[in-house]
């Protein structure tokens, strides 16, 4: 084992002995001076260490670095520059949801009302979660499955269950980019293909009400966009429900492997070249949003796109289900719980400033998901000008369908409609992408910070064997009825096994790790400790945040339905089964832990609650072990 020697400074010291000074801009911690007389395994400072040989002739102190199992020092990857860092939580953060899933729910609630709720639970129970996750990573500086070695061992099957859930999110959310991929493909042409009713795979229902021949809308019409979407995209015709998936879209085949071949190449040397790419994939889709912006803004009809999207609804206010949407956007927005906020901040310098980087990344994200509504609003109001229909009508489409149908069917009405449209695929495609990269690298993390003696010095490797398996286990998604599995795995694999996830880690961290020790944390990276509001919100308002948003799901689960397809009962027990599939790790470690302990039941649960091993803080160019 490798250790770092402190020595003695030649020359006098101003620090006294047993104080904490600051000398050359380095911390020194009471560091002892020569004939001072310490036991071996003990420096007079609170922190451990070993007496090195030779100490007696010139009092050398040994500090015990960072190791891996092997044995050998581990210099841990930070990141090249602080905006990589921020860029890449922003790009997590900001995901496809902002864009599609903010909109619906913000009007379906209220409108510009459900901005106050909206903001409550963002102050109160997101941001303070989402604060949380940043201090974890960054001063314990492990990934997301050997940090609750440092923290509660007994709840480290939290680690597992997380990886477990990244990879299910995994499964589906990157088909979805290769639908924008076919989308952007099928776009560099003169005339894009879902403009007109005269390809092979439209019906006899197919309207195209933008035609300059006057049209008919009757209950069984179906624009070129939708025809283009489920007949040629997704193919789902040939699919009679997830009891019948049908074949595999070979054309989705080759679109997800480009989507995976760019993030292998990402991703497979660390933060160092995601953090670089992170800068083209997180700004560009703030271009493209703003150039949208612009032009929906000058489409006749806009104005009622924006009245619809932001005229208030009071009493909304007072329904229960507007609260638990708000609780439920901010949490999956932000993104706590998913292990990524806590991986990218493990690369973080000991003392960077994270209090205000979450601040930052939060509000960022939340000023994104607005103006995003902004930019599909204007658009359909156009287009309810273009039907001569109410926008409510228009708008009534939620999910991919909002942006494969209803918004990809405006733009291809616009002037210019080729240009705005491999930008618009684009931009969803990189979107996607930072997302990617963040739940992926939070396993890679996860699991290289744990068996760091098999996967260590080969990151390439594992990094593959990790997309392959994705790969392989996106398969069932890009079958012809792969848009009711993508459904199905968005609404149960993910979303109640990551709530119970960060409800247990916030347990975990402020009621056994301690809010004390924590807040301790806090003020030795950035020298001040939290306040008494956020000490509230983590001990007692988070929980009840994210226990609020639990029930109110258990209680009124999501009643399924895609385009014209109601999803059978059994599928909700599936649905349940896979989300439970990954959270069953969390029990099964606690037995586990309990059983390897040695000891009475109570000396047992006891050891099991308590830090295995203290963390290692920086001070000046060596790492301490704080007792």
């Amino acid at each position: 084992m490798e250790i770092t020697s402190l020595n003695p400074q030649k020359q006098p010291s101003l620090c006294k002995d047993g104080e904490d000074c600051q000398e050359n801009g380095i911390l020194q911690k009471g560091v002892p001076t020569p004939g001072d007389k310490v036991e071996s395994g003990q420096i007079p400072n609170g922190y451990s260490g070993v007496l090195s040989p030779g100490a007696e002739d010139d009092t050398q102190y040994s500090i015990q670095a960072a190791t891996t199992a092997e044995g050998h020092q581990e210099e841990r990857e930070t990141w090249g520059k602080k905006m990589d860092f921020l860029l890449s939580v922003i790009g997590y953060a900001v995901d496809l949801g902002n864009v599609w899933r903010f909109p619906y729910v913000c009007y379906q609630n209220g409108g510009g009302a459900f901005l106050i709720p909206y903001t409550i639970m963002a102050i109160f129970g997101g941001i303070p979660l989402f604060y949380m996750e940043l201090v974890l990573g960054q001063y314990h500086r492990n990934g997301c499955i050997s940090v609750w070695k440092k923290i509660c061992p007994i709840f480290k099957g939290i680690g597992y269950t997380t990886c477990i859930i990244a990879l299910y999110t995994a499964f589906y959310y990157n088909t979805i980019m290769a639908w924008a991929l076919y989308y952007l493909i099928s776009s560099f042409t003169a005339q894009l293909p879902w403009t007109n009713c005269e390809n092979p795979w439209n019906t006899a229902n197919c309207t195209n009400y933008f035609s300059e021949d006057n049209v008919t809308w009757t209950l069984h019409s179906t624009s070129p966009a939708e025809e283009f979407y489920t007949r040629h995209i997704l193919q789902i015709h040939r699919s009679t429900g997830l009891q019948d998936l049908g074949s595999i879209s070979w054309q989705l085949v080759l679109c997800i492997m480009l989507i995976f071949a760019v993030i292998y190449f990402s991703i497979w040397k660390g933060v160092k070249t995601s953090g670089k790419v992170v800068w083209v994939t997180a700004t560009f889709p703030y271009i493209v949003l703003l150039v949208l912006l612009v032009r929906g803004a000058t489409l006749p009809g806009a104005w009622r796109g924006v009245l619809f999207y932001l005229e208030p609804n009071w009493q909304k206010l007072l329904e229960t289900e507007v609260w638990v949407a708000a609780a439920s956007q901010i949490f999956f927005s932000l993104g706590p719980g998913f292990g990524v906020l806590l991986a990218f901040a493990s690369y973080n310098k000991f003392n960077n400033n994270c209090y205000q980087d979450a601040l930052v990344t939060s509000a960022v994200n939340c000023m994104t998901s607005l103006l995003s509504g902004f930019v599909i609003f204007t658009v359909l109001g156009y287009m309810a000008e273009m039907r001569k229909e109410d926008v409510s009508e228009v708008a009534k489409d939620a999910g991919p369908t909002l942006l494969f149908i209803a918004y990809a069917e405006a733009i291809a009405n616009m002037p210019a409609s080729t240009f705005f449209a491999i930008i618009f695929f684009l931009m969803l495609i990189t979107l996607g992408l930072d997302s990617t990269f963040a739940g992926l690298e939070a396993v890679v993390t996860g699991v290289l910070d744990e068996f760091p003696h098999i996967w260590s010095k080969r990151r390439e490797l594992f990094v593959l064997s990790v997309i392959i398996t994705c790969f392989f286990g996106s398969l069932a998604t890009l079958t012809f009825g792969g848009a009711y599995v993508v459904k199905l795995l968005e609404e149960y694999a993910t979303g109640p096994a990551v709530l119970t996830v960060a409800l247990l880690e916030a347990i975990a961290v402020f009621w056994f790790y301690g809010i004390t020790q924590f807040c301790s944390d806090v003020k030795e990276m950035l020298g001040f400790s939290p306040g008494w509001f956020w000490r509230i919100c983590w001990v007692v308002i988070s929980p009840l945040f994210l226990l609020f948003v639990i029930f109110s799901f258990l209680m009124s689960p999501p009643q399924l339905r895609l385009f014209q397809y109601n999803y059978p009962h059994w599928s909700v027990i599936l649905g349940y089964c896979i989300g439970t599939s990954s959270f069953i790790c969390i029990p099964t470690y606690m037995i586990y832990q309990l059983i390897i302990t040695p000891g009475t039941l109570k000396e047992r649960i006891i050891k099991s609650i308590t830090p295995e091993k203290p963390t290692e803080t920086p001070c000046g160019d060596i790492r301490l072990n704080t007792a």
